[in-house]
C-alpha cells in the first residue's frame, strides 16, 4: 500500500446513542482539508455496510467513524475485498479501536487513521439460525453478555462504559445459567462441555464493554480466537468475578475455562441472546458454529497489534 491513499470516511451520527452527531462539523472540516478524501453519512441501521460496499471499489481505505457497531457493519460488507479499514472511534465503548491504538476521536487519532501502518488481523466467522453468517472483529457473547449488550442498546440515559456496568447488574438480577453443549477445537486438543454456563465469550480482541478484560491474552493476529467460559456460579459470587474480569485475572480461577481455539460449536436447549461486537441478535435458537478467519482483514492501525 503506497503512502498516498484515497480515503472514504463513513460517519455514523447515531453512534454513542446519537452523541456522535456533535462531531460532524469537526469531522467535515478535517476531511475537507484532505486531498482525495470523501465523507459519507449513514441514515439508518445497516447503511454503513451499504456505503462501505459501494465505496470499496473506488478507494484504498475505509475509515469507520463510529463505535464497534459501525466497524462491524463496515467489515461485514468489505472483508475479502481489496480495501483496508481504519477506525475513528466515536462510539460508546470503542473496543476494537483500543486494539488499534485509539481511544477517542482526537486530533492524534485522526492523524493515525491516515499514517498508521497496514496490517492483517484475524476475524471471527459465525454460522447461526441454520444459514445466517456474520463476521466479528472483536468479540462474541451468548447468554449473559448477549443480554448485557441488549440492555445497553435499550439504555438512553447513560453513555460509554457506565452503561455497560449498569446493564451488567440489571441483567444479573434475573439471570439463570444456560444449559449448553460446547465443543472447543484447540490447536492440540478437543474439549467438550455439557453443563449450565454462566457466561460464554469468544474474543479476537482483549477488551469488551470498555474495560472488561475478557481475553487478556488475545492477539488478533495469531490465527486463533480466545474462549472464556464461566461455569455455573451463584449470582452473589459473580460479584467477585466482575473484579477478576476488570483485572483480566479470571483465567486462574477453577470455575473459568480459558483457552485459544480455531473453532467452537455451541448447542443450546433454549433460545437466547447473542451479541457480535455489541450488535444484538435476539432469540437465537439451536446451534452456533464459530471459526477463525486467519488474517482476514487489512487494518490501518497504531502499534498495539502484534503479527
Amino acid at each position: 500500500m503506497g503512502n498516498r491513499l484515497r480515503y472514504t470516511f463513513i460517519f455514523n451520527p447515531a453512534a454513542d446513542k446519537g452523541r456522535a452527531a456533535k462531531r460532524e462539523s469537526w469531522l467535515r472540516r478535517k476531511v475537507s482539508a484532505l486531498h482525495g478524501a470523501s465523507l459519507l453519512k449513514t441514515s439508518y441501521p445497516g447503511h454503513a455496510g451499504e456505503l462501505a460496499l459501494r465505496a470499496s471499489t473506488g478507494c484504498d481505505c475505509l475509515i469507520a467513524c463510529g463505535g464497534d457497531g459501525t466497524v462491524h457493519e463496515v467489515v461485514n460488507a468489505v472483508a475479502g475485498h481489496a480495501v483496508s479499514v481504519g477506525v475513528l472511534p466515536i462510539g460508546s465503548a470503542n473496543d476494537f479501536a483500543k486494539i488499534l491504538g485509539s481511544n477517542e476521536s482526537s486530533e492524534d487519532d485522526f492523524t493515525s487513521c491516515l499514517s498508521g501502518s497496514s496490517r492483517r488481523v484475524d476475524l471471527g466467522s459465525v454460522l447461526f439460525n441454520e444459514g445466517d453468517h456474520r463476521l466479528f472483529v472483536n468479540s462474541l457473547g451468548v447468554g449473559f453478555t448477549g443480554r448485557i449488550a441488549g440492555a445497553v442498546k435499550r439504555m438512553t440515559w447513560l453513555k460509554g462504559e457506565l452503561s455497560y456496568v449498569h446493564a451488567l447488574f440489571s441483567v444479573l438480577i434475573g439471570y439463570t445459567p444456560l444449559k449448553m453443549h460446547i465443543t472447543i477445537t484447540a490447536p492440540d486438543f478437543v474439549l467438550e462441555l455439557h453443563e449450565p454456563v454462566f457466561a460464554f465469550s469468544v474474543s479476537n480482541g482483549s477488551v469488551e464493554g470498555g474495560r472488561f478484560r475478557i481475553a487478556p491474552e488475545a492477539d488478533p493476529a495469531d490465527g486463533l480466537l480466545d474462549v472464556c467460559i464461566l461455569k455455573s456460579i451463584s449470582k452473589l459470587s459473580f460479584l467477585r468475578y466482575v473484579v477478576k474480569y476488570l483485572r483480566g485475572s479470571q483465567s486462574k480461577d477453577p470455575k473459568v475455562i480459558s483457552c485459544k481455539a480455531s473453532a467452537v460449536e455451541v448447542a443450546m436447549e433454549d433460545p437466547d441472546v447473542m451479541h457480535m461486537d455489541g450488535e444484538v441478535f435476539d432469540v437465537l435458537p439451536g446451534n452456533i458454529r464459530i471459526s477463525v478467519v486467519s488474517r482476514g482483514l487489512v487494518v490501518v492501525s497504531g502499534s498495539q497489534i502484534n503479527g
